[in-house]
């Protein structure tokens, strides 16, 4: 039986315990998409907290594929200088990091666009994000592939530890996973086989890129909990077909922006049975593959984790909100002070990241101020 502070070896990678810092999106790069010092003192925090693996925010793959201000790019070589410097940092303090790569496809905040397309698997229109998108020719569709595997290319020579595909959430991975968003009648459209190539064709060209040795994982959800979504079934069938082509890791979450409710980052998560909301899919599909289990999802005590960790249900758990407050959480843990996290789920922190600061904890910085009255 696992517990939070055993260590893990993904692939090559050897991971000082169990603890996973889920991509979180910090609002912090610079305009063009290279790492600020801002970011980088903010990622060297939670490596000195213990985080066993730190996994960026959402970084695009292409300059059309950008969804939010303040995120981070790994479009062209111009990238790699800062990127060195966040991951020496990390280093320095005895952590391991890995790139999560992403194209936002219809999922897209950035307004003024100028000339860039707003790329979908079919023109299916967005009412939370107000575009109709471009459907992608098969030529595009193989730039984008292309663009996935030179950006986990760079993520290595920049020394990340491993590459992250984002397949989850809404974006342009997952667009093409759900029947509601991908009504394609080529080879990439209908059944979940043809609906998952853009996916598998984006992982062997990745594995190509960066070699056998070096992990790349997935980001994957559940369902979308959307009519007509992504749905547990379909999870299975990708997650058994990447784990016989030689995925490294699954991290398993769940939701898109239009699911309410539902979404990945859900709030109302008050005691220890409200935790771990994707639990119940993600054992399923840890019985069916070989693979780690990162289980993403509303994690807030050490309690769920020693449960979670200890039935082998999972062999990693991924936290973004808790850690958005408390960086050096894990180190707390592993100190004896087990008491939860203090993150009480209200997500303010995503308005936060959109302030020229990036991303914090609302709540902690009220407390912090009342406290100096």
């Amino acid at each position: 039986m696992a517990g939070l502070f055993d260590e893990i070896k993904i692939n090559k990678m050897i991971l000082r315990n169990r603890s996973v810092r889920s991509a979180t999106w910090t609002g912090m790069a610079r305009k063009d998409g290279t790492c600020s010092p801002k970011l980088i003192k903010l990622t060297e925090k939670l490596a000195r907290g213990e985080v066993g693996l730190i996994i960026t925010g959402f970084t695009y793959v292409m300059p059309n594929g950008q969804a939010l201000p303040g995120q981070l790019g790994i479009h062209n070589n111009a990238m790699t200088p800062n990127l060195r410097k966040l991951t020496k940092a990390v280093h320095a303090a005895k952590g391991k990091i890995c790139m999560q790569i992403v194209h936002a496809g219809v999922q897209t905040g950035v307004k003024d666009r100028g000339t860039l397309p707003v790329w979908g698997p079919s023109a299916v229109h967005d009412k939370l994000y107000g575009w109709t998108p471009k459907p992608v020719t098969q030529k595009e569709i193989k730039e984008t592939v292309e663009a996935f595997a030179g950006a986990a290319a760079r993520a290595k020579r920049a020394g990340f530890d491993a590459v992250q595909l984002h397949g989850a959430h809404g974006f342009l991975i997952s667009q093409f996973l759900s029947p509601a968003r991908n009504r394609r009648t080529d080879k990439y459209g209908g059944p979940i086989e043809n609906r998952a190539r853009f996916l598998f064709e984006v992982f062997r060209a990745v594995r190509k890129a960066v070699g056998k040795d070096f992990p790349v994982l997935i980001k994957l959800n559940t369902q979308d909990f959307v009519r007509g979504g992504f749905h547990e079934r379909d999870a299975l069938f990708v997650a058994k077909r990447l784990d016989k082509m030689g995925i490294d890791a699954i991290e398993m979450s769940g939701g898109v922006p239009a699911a309410g409710d539902l979404s990945p980052a859900r709030t109302k998560i008050r005691k220890t049975s409200d935790e771990a909301y994707f639990l119940s899919i993600a054992k399923k599909i840890k019985k069916q593959v070989s693979v780690p289990i990162i289980l993403v999802g509303g994690v807030r005590s050490l309690q769920a984790i020693s449960q979670i960790l200890e039935k082998g249900d999972a062999d990693l758990v991924s936290m973004a909100r808790p850690l958005i407050r408390e960086p050096g959480l894990v180190r707390r843990w592993r100190k004896g002070d087990k008491e939860k996290a203090k993150c009480i789920s209200c997500n303010q922190c995503f308005g936060a990241a959109m302030s020229p600061q990036g991303v914090y904890c609302v709540v902690e910085r009220r407390l912090k101020k009342r406290k100096k009255k």
